[in-house]
This record gives structure tokens, C-alpha cells and sequence, in this order.
């Protein structure tokens, strides 16, 4: 039984559009996301590159549902910023799925159960 690795083509063009959308969202300011600060964490590419699924970090957390929604409704304009970046690597610029990362939320979880 064979586990579903991405092959060295979905790494790269996962790290490199994580590289560009930081870039943009660094760009953007954090005013534009309410205050807070937006980092891409992880991208991970479906094998045919089509769909970039886009983890993002918000801190602070009591912000993650507003800018998940603010990502949400500026998805297009930052795809469109994403395919200037790209097109010379890419003939298709993926479609971006945003998730929210919540791996920092739970290091902190595990901290405080630890402190008791």
C-alpha cells in the first residue's frame, strides 16, 4: 500500500508559491488585515499543481475568524497577484485554498496543560 508523497516538482512549486503569497500578504500590511499578523506556514499542491491548499498562521488568534474572512473575499485579487509572480514558472496559476493553521494554538494548549 503505497502513501501519497508529493513528488519533487509539488514541493517546489509549493515552496516557491509559499515564498511569493508571504511576499504578498507581507505587502498588503497589517492594516489591511485588521491588525493582525498573517503568516503563510505551509502550502501544500494537489498532484496536477491545479489547487494550492494555503495554511496560514494568525496571530492574534482572537483575530483568526475575521482575516480567515478577509482572505476569503480577496481571494481572486490575491490569486491574480500570485499569477504575476509566477507566470514565468507556471502556465496555470493554481486555484488558492486557504486553511487556518492551528499548530501554534495547540504548542500553546500543550504549554499551559504543562504549567499546571
Amino acid at each position: 500500500m503505497a502513501v501519497n508523497t508529493p513528488g519533487t516538482r509539488q514541493l517546489k512549486v509549493a515552496r516557491e508559491i509559499q515564498r511569493d503569497l508571504a511576499e504578498i500578504i507581507r505587502g498588503k500590511g497589517m492594516g489591511f488585515f485588521g491588525g493582525a499578523m498573517v503568516t503563510v506556514s505551509e502550502v501544500r499542491m494537489s498532484p496536477d499543481l491545479s489547487i494550492a491548499k494555503v495554511y496560514v498562521s494568525i496571530f492574534p488568534s482572537e483575530m483568526q475568524a475575521p482575516v480567515m474572512g478577509i482572505l476569503a473575499d480577496n481571494n481572486r485579487l490575491l490569486r491574480g497577484e500570485l499569477g504575476h509572480q509566477i507566470a514565468k514558472q507556471l502556465r496555470i496559476v493554481p486555484e488558492i485554498d486557504f486553511y487556518l493553521d492551528t499548530t501554534l494554538d495547540y504548542a500553546q494548549h500543550i504549554e499551559e496543560l504543562l504549567k499546571k
